[in-house]
């Protein structure tokens, strides 16, 4: 895999209790830089939040199938942890204020090749110990493909 990455994030977001509604969708395509480690993948990206004058730093760590973290550091901060079959607690921070983040992952897998990495995560969230929703978040990572010139062009010369 190549650092230049794209890294598309979507899922389904249902309220508490509404497991057969049709839930919220969610999408995110951005370039990302990727690093391997230690058998470990990295994807570090930029978010821009709409209203709100700065970015949030993420930095995605995963490993196998049995870790999927995100760390986030700018106008909002915190370290959400996805393990399989586990609960885990976070302070999200964000500029108007601060809450318990509660993440009870049901599963995770993940799909590794020589040209993209798949992740699919089930989950449960809560916020300040009341139930949020149920969710399903599809991960893939893929590189940049380069720009192709238009069939029948020559390619520019310099």
């Amino acid at each position: 895999m190549t650092k230049d990455v794209l890294i598309s994030i979507s899922g389904l977001h249902f309220g508490a209790g509404e497991e057969n509604g049709e839930g919220e969708p969610v999408e995110i395509i951005t370039p990302a830089a990727y690093y391997l480690k230690n058998d470990r993948h990295y994807v570090l990206y930029d978010e821009v939040v709409e209203g709100v004058p700065g970015t949030v730093k993420n930095t995605i760590k995963i490993i196998g199938d049995s870790l999927f973290e995100v760390r986030k550091s700018g106008i909002a901060n915190a370290r959400m942890v996805f393990e399989k079959g586990r609960m885990n607690m976070t302070a999200y921070e964000t500029p108007y204020g601060e809450m318990m983040v509660g993440i009870h992952t049901r599963d995770i897998t993940t799909e590794v090749s020589e040209d993209r990495i798949d992740v699919h995560i089930s989950y449960a969230l809560d916020i300040n110990s009341e139930p949020l929703s149920d969710c399903e978040i599809d991960v893939t990572i893929r590189p940049v493909q380069p720009a192709q010139p238009a069939q029948g062009s020559a390619p520019e010369q310099i």
